[in-house]
């Protein structure tokens, strides 16, 4: 955005709805990269993308093998690809453009959340957290998975110990799992049930390099990263949402964390995990409620990684919460009287869109204060009109001999408008020229067109045949009838409707008041007025200052 015209008194975070979004019943939505288009996925199993800068539908993917609702939506890196996950436990991959289904893996489980790999322009891998097992990377071509480890290899000594998390018929009880990759997607973060993150290289040894606990050893639901990759977000069952330093580097962190495990000299294996740990991720903030307690969902970064939101978990509340880096919260969001389920944060510019239990999505977005005098430090607001008295020499002609005010732009400098600067909210490269931004727009054809046609002949042959009116007066009433149709009605309301002068009220009035009176005469009617006669019956009458009477005798004077 242009941040350089924003007030930053103001702040760069959302206030107020904007606009919302009806489709079905929508449950996940996803920003493209570039946050042009909107990917939200439905009950009835359909994906619908929006384009985001007209708020119209640009491509709906429907599969014909699968009407169960949508888990999750994930975009690859230049847009050309969408990952859908569903309730069916299949994984289907789309090609945006043409719309057609290129994979379609079906699981064991139901995956809740699925994630292609963010280091390839046209991914064929993902990271799927299933609902009732640990999460594995699933190969889409082939269908092969690779399920990851979530808990740390027992020792020696807690082999005896008894066997933790089971329930009352000896079956295992498994927490769901969360899970994400880095921005390269070399390395896996996962968060499991005992209150740790693990850090996992799937390429090499899919084996657990680092672990990072949480004091409070509670459940972790959530895990994301920033865009840039450089903080790290977990939501746990504590009702804590807690942001940590991401110290690896953003390119070959793999390598990197491989030298720290070799580095690192430790008999105990967990002890040595955590040491390496603590040299990947640092705590630097925790968000939450103190007063009320709450419970968290769907946490996640600003575009640029300068605000932390995530929205409450109550029931029949449709609130967000956002916090700045240094943990002060700044804005309570309040909605409609919805459950919130999903949320995202647009790419570049300060809007935030949520999801309502009821399938609406909504989206919310800054209430700018128009502020005039910051394009003309001269101009100045009045707050009604007051009569301008210019100068005596406003409008003089200045003289040739008088010398312009030179300005600091040099003139002879060459201006480059082939380079385009670097947004902000990416870190990585600059526009791709294979990156997939908009969608062609397919034009519906308008219903009401052959009705508006139909009507307005209809107005034309009632006009012709009820009153021989003029030609002018019934194209008055044709654009008068037009005005009012439906087509033009929804523009017309946002416009600004100017009120009358007293002249042009005055004006109007005149051309009202030319009324016609109709003289009668042995009840007869005066088919034609006519200046100084009247007409009885069939005879026509010279009056001279004449009078007819109402009894139907003639007077004059």
């Amino acid at each position: 955005m242009n941040a350089q015209i924003i007030d930053p008194l103001q702040g760069d975070f959302p206030e107020v709805i904007e606009e919302y979004l009806e489709h079905g019943v929508m449950k996940c939505i996803a920003f493209n990269r570039r946050g042009t288009l909107l990917a939200a996925g439905c009950v009835d199993g359909s994906c619908v993308i929006w384009d985001f800068e007209t708020r119209g539908i640009a491509k709906e993917l429907r599969d014909k093998d699968s009407v169960a609702p949508i888990t999750s939506v994930c975009w690859s890196k230049y847009g050309h690809r969408i990952l859908v996950s569903a309730a069916d436990k299949s994984l289907t991959l789309w090609d945006v453009v043409s719309g057609k289904k290129i994979t379609r893996t079906i699981l064991e489980q139901t995956s809740l959340l699925a994630r292609l790999h963010p280091g390839s322009s046209t991914p064929s891998t993902c990271l799927v957290c299933p609902l009732s097992s640990a999460p594995m990377v699933v190969d889409l071509e082939t269908g092969t998975t690779t399920v990851l480890p979530v808990t740390v290899p027992e020792t020696v000594n807690e082999v005896a110990a008894p066997p933790r998390n089971k329930s009352s018929d000896a079956t295992p009880h498994f927490t769901p799992t969360a899970a994400c990759f880095n921005k390269r997607g070399d390395l896996v973060y996962v968060g499991n049930s005992k209150g740790e993150i693990l850090i996992i290289d799937h390429n090499r040894s899919v084996e657990i390099q680092a672990v990072v606990p949480i004091s409070t050893a509670a459940v972790i639901k959530n895990i994301a990263f920033s865009r840039n990759g450089m903080y790290l977000l977990t939501n746990s069952n504590d009702r804590i949402i807690r942001m940590y330093e991401n110290l690896l580097p953003q390119r070959d962190g793999s390598i990197t964390l491989q030298e720290l495990v070799k580095t690192t000299d430790n008999h105990d294996v967990l002890e040595k995990l955590k040491v390496v740990g603590s040299k990947c991720l640092v705590l630097v903030r925790e968000f939450q409620d103190t007063i009320t307690k709450m419970h968290w969902k769907a946490p996640c970064f600003s575009g640029d990684g300068e605000w932390v939101i995530a929205g409450s978990a109550s029931k029949g509340e449709h609130k967000i919460y956002i916090w700045d880096k240094a943990g002060y919260l700044i804005k309570i969001l309040e909605g409609p009287k919805e459950a919130l389920i999903d949320l995202a944060w647009h790419p570049i510019h300060p809007i935030v869109v949520s999801v309502s239990l009821a399938g609406f999505v909504y989206i919310w977005a800054k209430d700018y204060t128009e502020n005039w005098s910051a394009f003309a430090p001269d101009f100045k607001e009045l707050e009604e009109n007051e009569e301008y008295v210019e100068r005596e020499d406003e409008f003089d002609l200045m003289p040739e001999t008088e010398k312009v005010k030179e300005s600091g732009v040099n003139e002879d400098e060459e201006v480059d408008i082939v380079t385009v600067e670097k947004e902000d909210g990416f870190s990585d490269s600059d526009m791709s020229q294979e990156e997939l931004c908009f969608l062609p727009a397919i034009p519906c054809p308008d219903e009401q067109q052959g009705k508006g046609g139909g009507s307005s002949s209809k107005l034309m042959e009632s006009t012709h045949s009820e009153s021989p009116v003029s030609e002018d007066a019934a194209m008055e009433g044709l654009a008068a009838n037009n005005a009012s149709s439906p087509h033009e009605e929804d523009s017309v309301r946002l416009k600004r409707r100017r009120k009358p002068s007293e002249k042009g009220l005055e004006m109007q009035a005149e051309k009202v008041k030319k009324p016609v009176k109709a003289l009668k005469t042995n009840g007869s009617k005066v088919s034609k007025p006519m200046r100084n006669k009247i007409v009885v019956g069939d005879d026509v009458v010279e009056a001279n200052n004449g009078v007819h009477g109402d009894d139907g005798s003639d007077e004059y004077h």
